[in-house]
């Protein structure tokens, strides 16, 4: 009897510490739906969760959307997979059937803010309870609608972006007319090349030669004594230029993607933030080149250009998001909301310069406290978050930091001490990018779990008063 003892309390702390296999019920996923209704909810799925991530969507609402989509029609368990240029979704309804397997190649991505918003509000209305065939007539119905705006009001909102950037800078009324004259002049060569079908690297280098080869000109012309020239500063055309054509980038997307732990969707996007700010490097790089060639010269500044009076930076962050807003396709809401959080950025990162902070810094604050009132507001209102975000951050894009780097480059000649002076406003306009794009991240990342509390309590409320 006491030699049972010490077996008994073998197995009782064998017990504790592990699982007998042997006591686990064995469970089998018993097929519910039949194939052909399986196939139609993952095509659903798929094709909702491929066109939010062809307008803007990240990889992390994209694979909500579609497995949440399929878990409202009874499928339970499916497997997601989003890369940069692809979706594939797989459903295995049991051990005795084949798994049930669907790929879209997803497109080149064009944001087009008002159809993510459709997409948004259809999705809401999967999980309210639609039924499938309707929500599968809707969603061919929003994939039919086209573009908001017209392409000549899309290549205008891009020029006036460039009013913006001027004003922000407290330039005076020449500079901002030739400023739009510049970068209408860009936008319109860009939109032909893409009717051309041209890849858009080539693109970049394109519209950055042209605002580059405006500011030489203007540059020149200055020289010889016109008097209305006289007061326009170069650097300033060009880093207009600068912000706009990287006005589209994917920054905070590719962050988002690489936090979230979508690893190959965000080295697709930085792969091609990266291309496309290279065109932009390249394209300023042959202008100034062509343009010392022909003894045409752009005057170095010695200093950052400073930003002008508050109302003038609240001013021209007004313009810049509402230039975005409509060139990404966004409806007359989404304008509004990203208008009031660009001037919430641009507060934030004026007074954060108030206290001595660096930059790039100041920029990430910026960034943070509008991507955090962004998701919120977004959630009330019923407007994609990422679409308030991008629109409100673009006017902190260094443009003139950048340009400044290169035409140090330029002009030190292979000159190591020239050469360093160049190289500081690019690591500058680098770490300022970096401080937007973690600062636009982290916003979304606080912003999500209020979001989320604030939803069960409204809900909660609404109960309540059923």
């Amino acid at each position: 009897m006491a030699s049972d003892r010490p077996s008994r309390f073998l197995s009782s702390l064998r017990r504790v510490i592990s699982t007998d296999p042997a006591q686990v019920a064995m469970t089998e996923i018993q097929p519910v739906l039949g194939e052909t209704i399986t196939v139609k909810i993952l095509d659903l799925a798929l094709r909702l969760g491929e066109s939010m991530f062809a307008v803007g969507a990240s990889a992390h609402d994209v694979t909500f959307a579609i497995t949440r989509v399929a878990k409202v029609y009874g499928l339970s368990g499916v497997h997601v997979e989003v890369t940069y240029d692809a979706i594939s979704v797989s459903y295995h309804r049991s051990e005795e059937d084949w798994p049930t397997t669907l790929m879209r190649v997803v497109r080149t991505a064009s944001p087009d803010h008002a159809k993510l918003q459709r997409l948004q509000a259809l999705f809401a209305d999967i999980q309210s309870g639609m039924d499938l065939g309707e929500a599968r007539s809707t969603f061919r119905a929003i994939r039919r609608v086209p573009f908001m705006y017209r392409p000549t009001v899309v290549t205008f909102a891009l020029a006036a972006l460039a009013i913006g950037v001027a004003v922000l800078y407290a330039a005076p009324p020449i500079t901002i007319a030739l400023s739009f004259l510049a970068a209408l002049g860009a936008a319109y060569a860009q939109a032909g090349l893409r009717r051309l079908q041209v890849p858009l690297f080539f693109s970049q280098i394109v519209g950055a030669f042209v605002i580059t080869a405006v500011a030489a000109v203007v540059s020149a012309i200055s020289d010889l004594g016109f008097p209305p020239f006289a007061e326009v500063n170069p650097a300033i055309l060009v880093a207009s230029g600068i912000v706009l054509m990287l006005s589209g980038l994917t920054v905070v997307a590719a962050a988002q993607d690489a936090i979230d732990g979508f690893a190959l969707t965000a080295l697709g996007r930085i792969l091609d933030v990266t291309m496309q700010t290279l065109g932009v490097v390249l394209g300023i790089l042959i202008g100034l080149e062509l343009a010392r060639l022909v003894n045409l010269t752009i005057p170095l500044p010695k200093d950052a250009i400073p930003f002008g009076t508050v109302p003038e930076q609240i001013l021209g962050a007004i313009i810049i998001a509402v230039a975005v807003a409509v060139f990404n396709g966004s409806g007359m809401r989404i304008i509004v909301i990203s208008a009031l959080l660009s001037t919430v950025a641009m507060l934030s990162y004026s007074t954060a310069l108030g206290f001595d902070l660096h930059p790039a810094a100041a920029s990430g604050i910026g960034a943070l406290l509008a991507s955090f009132l962004g998701i919120l507001v977004a959630r009330n209102l019923h407007v994609p978050s990422v679409a308030v975000t991008t629109a409100a951050i673009v006017p902190l894009v260094p443009g003139t930091a950048v340009f400044r780097g290169l035409l140090g480059v330029v002009d030190s000649d292979g000159t190591a001490e020239l050469m360093v002076g160049g190289i500081g406003p690019l690591i500058l306009a680098g770490s300022i990018g970096i401080g937007l794009a973690a600062g636009a991240s982290l916003g979304l990342y606080l912003g999500t779990p209020l979001r989320a509390t604030l939803g069960t309590v409204s809900k909660s409320r609404a109960r309540v008063r059923r």
